[in-house]
């Protein structure tokens, strides 16, 4: 959904009606809504799942944010089809914090598989073995000139010499954190997860699934024909999709062949890092800086220490069909050793606004239940994962510091974790063992960068603080859905404050049943 106008503030009615889905559905608006978690959508979290045949509308209130942000499903893998861009641009009259580019051009990279990835996810949960991976990678719905049979639907982008438009990528993929580059163009990074950025110059980005960023193009070079272009990056030692999804930069006045193979000269290549380049992935997202002072809060109240990474759950007949997983096991992921396991009877939100018991408790550990050396050579003692459904409580404004903390648990692995209804501040990561006597004196609460997804560095920590002011129930969770499906998320409680503008807005009246 692209916005046809400028606007800061106003009233969005979404009106999203899955007539056709064969399962059941919601969807996720991928920015903070105030007050409002009935308009968030990850299923059994906030609402429960829109039925076959039914629909639900989101309504919900953009206040002080603009920026590219984009909305999904948030049930099982249904995003892998339905999402979208929603962009929202800056009041009538308030200029961008940089040079106005011409135009903005959408581009979204997504993933494919040549079959139902519903039936992909159906059978990983049966084995318990990792989901295959997927096919294809896309840029606006296409796999590009490097797959069979693609090249002839492969996107096009036509560009003036010298002008300068502003690429708005976003990464819908389910599973996987890519490189993108365009060849022999520069991009000036300007902004990311809807929040803008002190403007660097890079040849290639680093963005994880979740993610935003925009940057700015000028076409600056010879005319001709360029691909832009997206691979992995794969931080675990796990199977992935090591291919390369193209588009094509292409300049109008880009000259063709003469003679007899007249036509079209074939497209320049960029040079993209290896899919293990760990170094320039760390080396990107380290450069990103607030646009200006940043209003970290200073202070802390809620200091949290959350262990994320993937686990295997042992299983009593290791040669079962069910349990295809390592030497006989089944996949599983976890925050402090609980790995997270939706309700089904009600959703958490809908529960507690009702005070429904049974639902879920609100025990979920602020720290580890056992200390060890988290990125070492871990005893397998400390393999398995206790199921639950989880949550902790904040109060009301309470300034909160989360430190994740990936562990080698199977495999250390870049976790993005997103967290709803809230943007963050990265103040702070690094590689190894977070120490919390030494590493907070290095924190940034200048300008870290502001985000809503974040990816725990492979084998390391990064630290992010928010002020809990947006009453009800949050979801985080690792934004590669493998790992979600696995229990690799939590839900925050934020408590009501004081009077009506602190509190969380009565349920719309269509809000699906369970």
């Amino acid at each position: 959904m692209e916005s046809s106008q400028r606007f800061s503030s106003l009233a969005f009615i979404a009106l999203l009606a899955y007539f056709a889905f064969l399962a059941s559905a919601e969807l996720h608006v991928r920015e903070f809504v105030l007050r409002n978690p009935w308009a968030d959508g990850p299923e059994y979290i906030t609402q429960c799942p829109i039925r076959p045949g039914q629909s639900y509308t989101y309504r919900f209130t953009i206040e002080d944010q603009e920026g590219t942000l984009w909305w999904h499903a948030h049930s099982r893998w249904l995003r892998a089809t339905v999402y979208g861009a929603l962009i929202i641009y800056p009041r009538l009259g308030s200029p961008y914090p940089f040079h106005m580019p011409k135009r903005d051009i959408p581009i979204l990279l997504g993933e494919w598989w040549d079959r139902n990835p519903m039936d992909v996810l159906r059978q990983a949960q049966f084995t318990g073995a990792a989901a295959n991976v997927s096919d294809a990678y896309t840029i606006n719905g296409q796999p590009g000139d490097l797959y069979r049979c693609s090249r002839s639907e492969t996107v096009r982008f036509p560009i003036f010499p010298g002008e300068t438009v502003q690429l708005r990528v976003i990464n819908a993929g389910l599973n996987q954190e890519l490189f993108f580059s365009v060849a022999n163009h520069q991009l000036t990074v300007v902004e990311t997860d809807s929040a803008y950025t002190k403007p660097f110059t890079t040849s290639v980005i680093m963005i994880g699934p979740g993610q935003t960023t925009n940057v700015l193009l000028t076409a600056n070079q010879r005319p001709g024909r360029y691909y832009m272009a997206a691979r992995a990056y794969n931080s675990a030692n796990a199977p992935f999709d090591n291919t390369t999804t193209t588009a094509i930069l292409e300049y109008v006045n880009a000259p063709t062949r003469r003679g007899r193979g007249r036509g079209q000269i074939a497209p320049v290549f960029p040079v993209l890092p290896g899919f293990n380049d760990t170094a320039t992935a760390t080396a990107f997202t380290n450069r990103l800086r607030y646009w200006k002072r940043a209003p970290v809060p200073l202070q802390v109240d809620e200091n949290l220490f959350f262990t994320v990474g993937l686990g295997l759950i042992n299983c009593s007949n290791p040669n079962s069909p069910r349990c295809q997983g390592p030497n006989g096991t089944r996949f599983a992921a976890s925050i402090n050793n609980q790995s997270f396991v939706l309700p089904r009877r009600n959703s958490i939100m809908q529960a507690y606004y009702q005070g429904m018991p049974g639902i879920f408790t609100t025990d979920f550990p602020p720290v580890p239940p056992v200390q060890f050396d988290y990125t070492g050579n871990v005893s397998r003692g400390l393999w398995q994962p206790v199921k639950g459904t989880k949550a902790y409580k904040l109060k009301y404004k309470a300034n909160v510091q989360i430190v994740l903390q990936d562990t080698s648990i199977v495999t250390p692995e870049n976790h993005p974790m997103h967290l709803h209804g809230y943007q963050f501040y990265v103040v702070g990561s690094g590689f190894g063992n977070f120490n919390p006597r030494t590493d907070p004196a290095r924190f940034n609460l200048f300008d870290p960068p502001e985000r809503n997804t974040i990816g725990t560095p492979p084998g390391g920590w990064v630290a992010i603080r928010f002020v809990a002011d947006n009453p009800g129930a949050w979801f985080m969770h690792c934004h590669i859905d493998s790992h979600l499906g696995w229990g690799l998320a939590m839900v925050f409680l934020v408590e009501n404050g004081r009077g009506q503008l602190q509190s969380v807005q009565a349920p719309p009246l269509d809000l699906p049943r369970c």
